[in-house]
C-alpha cells in the first residue's frame, strides 16, 4: 500500500476537526484509502453508516491537491443535493460547490454557476443531464464522478439519465459508486475493473427491534402511547399514505406532541422547514412516509417507528437505517393491530423483543405527560445570497440576541433564509432582543419557525 502523502494527511486531519468528528468508521476508513488508490470504487453499506463521509473526503482532498479538476456528484433526490452541499460547506474547505436539481429554473441555476465558478457540483440525474446537453456545464472538465444512492435512483427510474450522463464525461478518471444494495448493472457504470467493498453483511445487533400490539385496529392511541414512553429521544414514524401523514401529525398535534410532517406532496419550502424543526431539536417526532427513509441527513434519531409495517425487507431496511446511525445504538417499533402480524422478514435479528408491552407492570408510563422539547427554532429571512453566513447568524444570536454557547444548537443557512435552535427557554427573550435589530447591517423578519 503507498504511503500517504502529507499534503493529503494534513487536508484530511483539517477536514475531520473542522466537521467536529474525532475519527471515521471502519467502513468509511477503508472507502477513502480505496478511493485514494483505485480509479473505480464500488461501496455497498447500509443506510445510514456514513457514506456521504466516505466520498466527500477524500473528493475534497483530490480536487484541493488538483487544482484545475472539476467533480460530478449524482445523487436521487433535490434534499441530498443540498446536504451533501452542506456537508461540503461544513468542512470549511476553499472548494466552490453547488447543488443542482429540479423544481426551480435551470437558467436561475446557470446564472449561480457563471458567478460561482464552481469545482464540485452536486446534481440529480436529470438537472446534471439537461446542463450537460445545453454546455451550462462542459463535460470535458470534470474528472471524477460520484454516484451516491446507486439503487435509489435505479428505484426512481433515473437509470437513462444517469447513463447519459457518463457519456457526456469523456474524460473521467476516478469513478465511485455508493448503494444501500446490490444491482447488476453496476459494471455498466463503472466499468468491468473495479474494487468492491461490501458491508451490507455488517452487525446490525445495535438496533433493537420491539413489537407493540394495539388493541385496536386505529393506532393512534398506542403512537401516543408509546411517544411518551420514549420521552424526549427523537423518532421517525413512518406511515404508508400522504394522508396518514396529515392524519397522524394532526392527531398528535391535537394531543400536544411537538410534531414535524414530511411526505411528496409538500412543497420543497415546506418540506425544508418541516425537517429543519425535526433536525434543529424543536420537533421531537417526524411522521412521514418512505420518502424519508433515504437520502436525508437526520443524526442522532434513536427510534424508528412502524405506524404501518413495511412491505418489503428493502424498505425496512432503509426505515430502520434512520436510527443507529454510525456507532450508535438505535431501538425499531412495530405497531400492530388486533388482526395484523409482523412481517416474517422482520422478525430475524436475533434482537426482536416479541410482544413489547407498552405499560410495563409496575411503569406508571401510562401517566407520562406529553414530552416538551428542549430546542425551539428560529426563521430568519436571509441568507447566503444576502452575503449572510453561519457565522453571521451565531454572533448577531450571541451578541444581539444574548443566547451563551450551549444555549444556541444547530443553524442552517440557505439561499435567502436561514434556520437556527435556540433553548426554548430562551426563546422569548431572544425575539425581544432581536425585534428590529439588524444583522449584518440588514433589517430581516426574524420569527419562531411554523409548526
Amino acid at each position: 500500500m503507498p504511503a500517504r502523502n502529507t499534503t493529503d494527511t494534513t487536508v484530511h486531519n483539517t477536514l475531520l476537526d473542522n466537521l467536529g468528528i474525532d475519527a471515521l468508521n471502519a467502513m468509511q476508513a477503508e472507502a477513502i484509502d480505496a478511493f485514494r488508490r483505485k480509479k473505480a470504487v464500488v461501496l455497498l453499506a447500509p443506510t445510514g453508516s456514513g457514506k456521504t463521509l466516505a466520498f466527500v473526503l477524500p473528493l475534497i482532498e483530490r480536487l484541493a491537491a488538483r487544482q484545475q479538476e472539476k467533480a460530478l456528484v449524482l445523487v436521487p433526490s433535490r434534499e441530498l443535493a443540498a446536504q451533501t452541499v452542506d456537508v461540503v460547506r461544513r468542512t470549511r474547505c476553499a472548494i466552490p460547490a453547488m447543488a443542482c436539481y429540479g423544481g426551480r429554473p435551470a437558467m436561475d441555476e446557470h446564472r449561480t454557476m457563471q458567478q460561482l465558478m464552481p469545482r464540485l457540483v452536486v446534481a440529480t440525474p436529470g438537472r446534471a443531464a439537461d446542463h450537460l446537453r445545453k454546455g451550462n456545464l462542459r463535460g470535458e472538465e470534470f474528472q471524477t464522478l460520484v454516484i451516491d444512492e446507486f439503487d435509489k435512483s435505479l428505484e426512481l427510474g433515473f437509470r437513462d439519465e444517469m447513463s447519459e450522463v457518463i457519456a457526456l464525461l469523456p474524460l473521467v478518471e476516478q469513478r465511485m459508486l455508493l448503494s444501500a444494495t446490490d444491482a447488476t448493472d453496476i459494471p455498466h457504470f463503472v466499468g468491468s475493473d473495479f474494487m468492491r467493498l461490501d458491508f451490507l453483511d455488517a452487525d446490525d445487533e445495535r438496533i433493537c427491534t420491539h413489537i407493540v400490539r394495539s388493541p385496536e385496529k386505529d393506532k393512534l392511541h398506542a403512537l401516543d402511547a408509546l411517544l411518551r414512553r420514549v420521552g424526549q429521544q427523537q423518532s421517525v414514524v413512518f406511515v404508508a399514505h400522504r394522508e396518514s401523514v396529515e392524519r397522524v401529525a394532526s392527531y398528535l398535534r391535537h394531543e400536544g406532541f411537538a410534531v414535524s410532517a414530511y411526505h411528496g406532496g409538500m412543497e420543497q419550502r415546506e418540506r425544508e422547514r418541516q425537517l429543519y424543526r425535526f433536525v434543529g431539536g424543536a420537533a421531537l417526532t417526524l411522521v412521514c412516509t418512505d420518502l424519508a427513509a433515504r437520502g436525508l441527513d437526520i443524526p442522532a434519531v434513536a427510534h424508528v417507528i412502524h405506524y404501518h409495517l413495511p412491505a418489503t425487507p428493502d424498505v425496512l431496511t432503509h426505515r430502520n437505517g434512520r436510527t443507529a446511525r454510525w456507532d450508535r445504538q438505535g431501538d425499531a417499533w412495530l405497531l400492530t393491530g388486533p388482526e395484523e402480524q409482523a412481517p416474517d422478514f422482520c422478525l430475524t435479528d436475533s434482537s426482536v423483543h416479541a410482544d413489547t408491552p407498552l405499560f410495563p407492570a409496575g411503569d406508571a408510563t401510562h401517566a407520562a405527560p406529553v414530552p416538551k422539547p428542549l430546542w425551539a427554532s428560529l426563521y430568519i429571512g436571509r441568507g447566503r445570497k444576502d452575503k449572510i453566513s453561519r457565522a453571521d447568524v451565531v454572533g448577531f444570536l450571541s451578541k444581539v440576541g444574548g443566547l451563551a454557547r450551549d444555549e444556541l444548537g444547530r443553524v442552517d443557512v440557505g439561499e435567502h433564509w436561514a434556520y437556527a435552535a435556540v433553548a426554548a427557554v430562551r426563546l422569548r427573550d431572544v425575539l425581544a432582543r432581536t425585534r428590529g435589530q439588524k444583522i449584518k447591517g440588514q433589517r430581516t423578519l426574524i420569527e419562531p419557525t411554523k409548526p
